[in-house]
């Protein structure tokens, strides 16, 4: 499809302004909540503009555990900030708890998704965020090589809305898209991820299958032929629910979610899947005999789509040598996790290919600023980075910490009145840690950018 030319501001002037401010995040999944509670906090008037009617993103509509807080390996955590307070909150109403992960890549948090959308809805209110929902961004308005406003879509007709500072949050890199911005997207030999539908069932005895075995019984079922199992492994875990589990098993092939044909067709390709790994689950797998299907996600699970070409592209070697850089904002220690299309998934680890160490990567602000467009961060899933980096870097834990330096970078820009990519990072750092981020493990071998 063609690209949507930005306007001009005398071509948008017709349209009704509908809210003007210093922030504006579009996206209000982990990175965009993060972004605009940061963003508030420091002072910005500042708003998040989200599709959905809840807060959360995938977090809420898909799935139910975050991982990249905890590296592989080890026990003390590697992001804090907004995404731990977040934690605490839950964990607090007893709506979240801590597990280790079938496949070793870090402690997870799992939790309840409607708890999530509820402790998003105060953490922003707290903050004095103000919110749209049910409002998705169309076009955006440039002087020059800057981004002022953006067209927003609610159910009243079209509004402006105009900042400072923009946020993408999106997880498709829709405003650096539509601004212009280079970007790298599915099509051609560019390869995405499969996508996946989750699901939950219910009256399941969650102790009477290891996952190892479910692995067994998932690999003799699909050679049998009984059963078309397009993936032979994932996870079934227990949830915040009483005989509830949560899977993350489908798994959808060859789509280009950014063609509404394809992700049309994949979103019910996704419910079969789930209708068939539901009746090889009751017939096959102790414990599920009398389970029910409770319900399927929101939205088919997008792994990655769109991504920025930014000042500087995070990559695989980055990942798997613990490069450090001296603009780092965030950390990671999740192992790049390719769901590569076939029935398995590949697991690489930071510091190495073999068992997990421990060790994390530095993520650099310039990774969240695009080259061509002034007054412009991106946060989350559509940060500049290749695929295989992207395949570590995307994790919740990370997405969140991401948007906590977006947002507070944000406001910084605002108060000195410079563009993102023009403020100080050592006073950006310091505003992280103050904020609680880690931004570093001193104790753990790393190389710097060379």
């Amino acid at each position: 499809m063609s690209h949507p030319e930005p306007l001009t501001t005398t071509e948008a002037a017709s349209v009704p302004l509908l809210w003007h401010g210093d922030v504006v995040v579009v996206g209000g999944g982990s990175a965009g909540c993060a972004a605009a509670v940061a963003a508030a906090r420091a002072g910005a008037r500042t708003l998040l503009v989200e599709a959905a009617g809840f807060l959360g993103g995938t977090g809420s509509a898909v799935l139910d555990t975050f991982y990249g807080f905890y590296a592989p390996g080890r026990s003390d955590r590697v992001v804090e900030g907004i995404g731990w307070e977040l934690c605490r909150r839950l964990l607090s109403w007893d709506q979240a708890f801590e597990r280790p992960n079938t496949y070793g890549a870090g402690t997870g948090v799992t939790y309840e998704p409607e708890a999530l959308k509820l402790a998003w809805d105060e953490l922003t209110e707290e903050a004095s965020v103000e919110t749209l929902l049910h409002c998705m961004v169309s076009r955006v308005v440039m002087d020059e090589e800057r981004i002022t406003e953006a067209i927003a879509e609610t159910r009243a007709g079209s509004g402006r809305i105009r900042a400072k500072v923009f946020i993408d949050a999106s997880g498709d890199a829709e405003l650096a898209w539509r601004a212009g911005a280079a970007v790298e997207r599915p099509g051609g030999e560019r390869r995405v991820q499969p996508l996946t539908a989750t699901f939950r069932l219910g009256n399941v005895d969650v102790t009477a299958t290891p996952p190892g075995e479910l692995h067994r019984l998932m690999r003799a079922a699909a050679e049998s032929g009984d059963f078309t199992l397009p993936r032979t492994e994932g996870s079934a875990h227990r949830t915040v629910l009483p005989g509830v589990v949560h899977t993350n098993m489908t798994r959808v092939n060859g789509v280009n979610p950014l063609d509404p044909w394809e992700l049309s067709a994949a979103e019910r390709l996704g419910r079969r899947q789930v209708h068939e790994y539901t009746r090889f689950l009751r017939s096959r797998v102790p414990g599920y005999a009398d389970s029910y299907l409770l319900g399927v996600s929101t939205r088919i699970g997008v792994r990655e789509s769109r991504r920025l070409v930014g000042r500087y592209v995070l990559t695989r070697d980055d990942v798997l040598s613990a490069r450090r850089f001296d603009d780092d904002v965030a950390q990671c220690g999740a192992p790049i996790e390719d769901h590569a299309g076939g029935s398995s998934t590949i697991w690489q680890y930071v510091g190495g290919d073999g068992d997990p160490t421990g060790m994390t990567y530095g993520v650099p602000y310039r990774s969240l600023l695009p080259e061509e467009v002034s007054g412009l961060l991106v946060a989350g899933r559509c940060l500049s980075a290749t695929h295989d980096a992207h395949a570590s870097v995307r994790s919740m834990a990370q997405c969140m910490a991401m948007g906590q330096a977006a947002g507070a970078a944000a406001a910084i820009a605002v108060s000195a009145g410079r563009p993102p990519a023009e403020i100080d990072v050592a006073e950006l750092r310091t505003a992280l840690m103050d904020g609680g981020a880690l931004l570093d493990s001193p104790s753990r071998p790393r190389t710097r950018e060379p």
